[in-house]
């Protein structure tokens, strides 16, 4: 009897626990219709190759992309005066040469920079707000927008929806901050959004708690997302598989750099972003 409660006491606990961490991964069950994004490959920042004088981000890589028929998958954050620009990086360092915030100029300041990075010609290309991205694609190819947050700020949500509610053309919203689906839950219920992840462990890039708990998907709890946008390498990771294979949210993989990578993850996942090479086919 001494031996059993606390061999039983310690089984009920493993069992909650079990329960408590199925629960917490649970994603939306009831998403919008997603069927006008399926079936296209995704550019990653667009169709670029700085070598060929097309940076990532740039209008040039966006026009080559449509042109192709592959869809688009981009970065929305804002300047200092509250514009929603297209720019993937928190610092201005290796796409301008630049070791400024982008948060820190104003759109008139960050159009003057050049896209390309330090010891690159001047491409001509210049950083896009995402206004004038919108317009360009016109709904000619489905995208996904991500929302780019280094802490919470409902100013980004808010600004890129201003933009993209009126907005013709298929796109998703997906964020590494589950905020920004939280809000997108509150807000815009009718929007496909999904939850961006990796293994940040194994990238050696934040071994802290919270991140622990954003890699393992632990916060879907109050973000409720209808895909999981997860780095394809670490397409193992149990908290990915029971979402994906389990609780049917649709599983994307970022970011693909060959058609070997391509053929490599096929069997996982359903939506590609890609970079660094052309799939056979936009469509």
């Amino acid at each position: 009897m001494n031996i059993l409660f606390p061999l039983l006491f310690l089984a009920a606990l493993i069992f909650l626990l079990a329960a408590l961490y199925f629960l917490l991964l649970i994603p939306r069950f009831h998403s919008p219709d997603c069927g006008a994004l399926m079936g296209y490959y995704y550019a990653h920042r667009g169709l670029h190759n700085l070598k060929e004088g097309i940076p990532e981000n740039s209008m040039k890589a966006f026009r080559l992309a449509v042109e192709k028929g592959y869809g688009i998958e981009l970065d929305v954050q804002l300047s200092a005066d509250g514009v929603p620009v297209v720019f993937h990086d928190n610092t201005l360092t290796r796409m301008c040469g630049v070791d400024r915030r982008v948060r820190d100029l104003t759109l008139a300041e960050l159009k003057k920079l050049s896209l390309g990075g330090q010891g690159v010609p001047d491409t001509g290309e210049r950083i896009p707000t995402f206004q004038e991205f919108l317009e360009m694609v016109d709904g000619r190819v489905p995208l996904i927008v991500e929302i780019k947050m280094e802490k919470w700020d409902a100013r980004i949500p808010e600004a890129a929806n201003e933009l993209l509610k009126d907005y013709r053309g298929p796109y998703c919203i997906e964020s590494f901050h589950p905020g920004a689906l939280v809000w997108y839950r509150k807000h815009r219920p009718d929007v496909f959004r999904g939850q961006l992840c990796t293994n940040f462990n194994k990238e050696h890039m934040n071994h802290s708690l919270p991140y622990f708990l954003l890699g393992k998907m632990l916060t879907n709890i109050a973000a409720r997302p209808d895909f999981i946008a997860y780095n394809w390498k670490y397409r193992n990771d149990l908290s990915r598989r029971i979402c994906c294979n389990l609780y049917h949210a649709l599983p994307v993989a970022w970011t693909i750099r060959s058609r070997q990578e391509l053929d490599e993850c096929r069997k996982d996942f359903q939506l590609f972003i890609f970079e660094g090479f052309e799939p056979e086919a936009g469509k």
